[in-house]
């Protein structure tokens, strides 16, 4: 897509005459006055000059004598007008042969100050002049641009340039199967009107940050080769009342105008979102501009070949208005990429990158849970550029593995400092993140653990799931509580104090066992949900409704929360307690390795014989004490 430049009007140059002018007229005051540098004597030392025959030539400019003396020396002497310097030396009594030997010249300085005069009397007529166009100019351009000012911004899709097409979508079969049909319609509309079908008017698309929304409605006219308007939803709305509603009109009127074409509407909650829940109140200018695009699309003619389509990651807070039968009638849910999907996409983004033939995308896609298709892409390009810092010909696994833990983790801080305590506490609460989560059945395996900062944690312990998970059950969300406590109890145990390094893991135990008694039902408060069902900040929605529970429920949500964070924390604490020799073995080696490997932490249980249902006997005694 390109938005055509805007031929910028050409510059006046009356200004530049201004100031050549002024220039000019600089110039000719300082050489006319150049004199000035010269020395003024009296006429009484000019007459003995005279006299004594010092002078070597007399240059007389109006009332002014100019005077240059044999060995070089330059002076001037005023006299008085009407009088001519013969006259002045006469009277002065200078012998006539002394006055007719001088070489006296007389210059015209008539014509000189006649433009002189002329030139510095107009300045000040052009400056006005010139004030007065500038302001003319100004006001012609403010009135151009608040003529302007209501018109829309979409950018139009360039044809000329390299179309996105489906093939270029990979990982999104589902939507791309529902956005056939749009393209089919739009290339053979006739073939539906004569069975009477009508095509939606608006398809919305819905899915998280990154998985090809926009992606797929470029593919859509690029398939269908129709004119394409693109605007985000912020650009409609201005401080001004009745922008937004304007470039509405003005961009639908151009759809009309071009059809059949499509108009993308990215991010649409930003204008879209549930009338009267905001503090603006009806007439908010946000709510005004989604007044208009509710009556634009009520308002298409029968025939006309425009077609809506809009993203959104945010569907929960739309207005009902605005999904409706007749408006936006359909709904795409793009999802994240599954192991399948996500191998698709690694294709896609490689194909003008140099890969390694020991390069498996298979086994990327299985490590790589939970990426959105612009992480994917992200993660491919960071392994491109550190191949390229390396000056490699060809993209490794090496280089992929390391752009895998970049993005999931963040970039190593090799350069932060720590001291043998700080990383004797880091290999400690580390290890006890990963002991406890390879011991509990329901944890990720983990993958590695490593006492080297990364973003804002001092070490990492990092698990990866090694399967699709579409749900998640209770034992799982206890497990995980457990292995998010292990770097807490370890500390506490091995140090006899706690430091601020668990605070992290603390919020995260209190937000997930939280979300298990008020979200999911997970308590002995039965099938029942608390608070909101959204998860996004919405004033306007939170100050008209008031909370589903009463202070007795809230006290006991508090109580069942405490109760199965302290239930995670003594099964959490039993495992440390019993495995106290393995993690001093695990942490003094990881203190001097930095990094270790998921082989290389199973090998420590292989030879000490830890089994891996070790766990079982001390659940079993945290229930019985219970």
């Amino acid at each position: 897509m390109a938005t055509l430049p805007v031929p910028k009007k050409p510059r006046t140059t009356l200004m530049s005459l201004v100031i050549i002018a002024l220039f000019v007229a600089a110039l000719t005051m300082m050489f006319n006055n150049g004199g000035k540098t010269s020395t003024e004597i009296s006429l009484n030392n000019f007459v003995e000059e005279v006299s004594s025959g010092t002078i070597h030539s007399l240059i007389v400019s109006s009332n002014r004598i100019n005077i240059e003396l044999v060995d070089g020396t330059k002076q001037h002497v005023f006299k008085e007008p009407g009088i001519s310097v013969y006259e002045l030396l006469g009277q002065a009594g200078v012998k006539n042969e002394t006055i007719s030997a001088l070489p006296i010249s007389i210059e015209d300085t008539e014509t000189n100050a006649f433009w002189t005069d002329l030139l510095i009397g107009m300045i000040p007529f052009i400056l006005i002049i010139a004030f007065f166009v500038f302001m003319m100019r100004s006001a012609q351009g403010a009135n151009n641009q608040a003529l302007s000012f209501g018109k829309s911004r979409a950018k139009t899709y360039d044809k000329n340039k390299e179309k996105t097409l489906f093939e270029d979508v990979a990982g999104a079969d589902e939507a791309k199967e529902e956005l056939v049909e749009i393209v089919d319609f739009l290339k053979h509309p006739q073939k539906y009107r004569k069975m009477g079908a009508k095509i939606p008017k608006g398809v919305m698309l819905v899915g998280q940050p990154g998985t090809g929304k926009t992606l797929l409605a470029r593919a859509v006219a690029g398939e269908a080769d129709v004119p394409y308007f693109s605007i985000s939803g912020s650009e409609f709305v201005e401080m001004f009342v009745g922008v937004g509603a304007s470039r509405v009109r003005d961009l639908f009127t151009k759809a009309k105008r071009n059809a059949p074409c499509i108009i993308f509407i990215d991010e649409i909650d930003a204008v879209g979102r549930h009338r009267g829940a905001g503090m603006g109140g009806g007439h908010d200018e946000r709510e005004q501009t989604l007044n208009q695009i509710l009556t634009e699309m009520d308002g298409f003619e029968t025939g006309t070949n425009v077609i809506v389509i809009a993203a959104t990651n945010r569907p929960d807070i739309l207005d009902p208005a605005l999904l409706r039968p007749g408006r936006f009638d359909r709904r795409v849910i793009v999802g994240m990429p599954d192991l399948k999907a996500r191998e698709a996409i690694l294709k896609v983004h490689s194909r003008k990158k140099p890969l390694s033939k020991h390069v498996d995308l298979a086994h990327i896609a299985k490590g790589t849970i939970g990426f959105s298709g612009a992480d994917l892409e992200n993660l491919m390009n960071e392994a491109a550029i550190l191949a390229a810092k390396q000056d490699k010909k060809y993209i490794t696994m090496k280089e992929i593995e390391a752009s895998i833990e970049k993005v999931v983790l963040g970039p190593e801080r090799k350069t932060r400092v720590m001291s043998d305590k700080e990383k004797k506490l880091t290999a400690y609460h580390e290890v006890g993140h990963a002991i406890v989560g390879h011991l509990l059945p329901n944890c990720d395996p983990i993958h590695k653990v490593s006492i080297i900062s990364r973003g804002s944690a001092g070490g990492v312990t990092w698990s990866r799931p090694e399967e699709e998970k579409n749900y998640v059950s209770q034992s799982h969300f206890e497990d995980d509580l457990c292995m998010a406590l292990g770097g807490y109890v370890t500390e506490e145990i091995f140090f006899g104090e706690t430091s601020t390094g668990p605070s992290s893991d603390l919020q995260k135990v209190a937000k997930m066992a939280r979300a298990m008694i008020t979200k999911y039902g997970m308590s002995e408060l039965g099938p029942v949900t608390f608070g909101s069902d959204q998860d996004e900040v919405f004033l306007g929605r939170d100050f008209g409704h008031v909370k589903n529970y009463s202070e007795q429920y809230a006290s006991k949500i508090d109580e069942l929360v405490q109760k199965v964070i302290h239930k995670a924390y003594r099964q959490c604490k039993e495992i440390i307690n019993k495995h106290k020799a393995l993690i001093e073995k695990i942490s003094e080696d990881l203190i001097k390795k930095e990094n270790m490997t998921a082989e290389e932490f199973k090998e420590y249980f292989k030879n000490m014989k830890v089994p891996k249902k070790a766990h079982e006997s001390i659940t079993k005694a945290v229930a019985k004490a219970e």
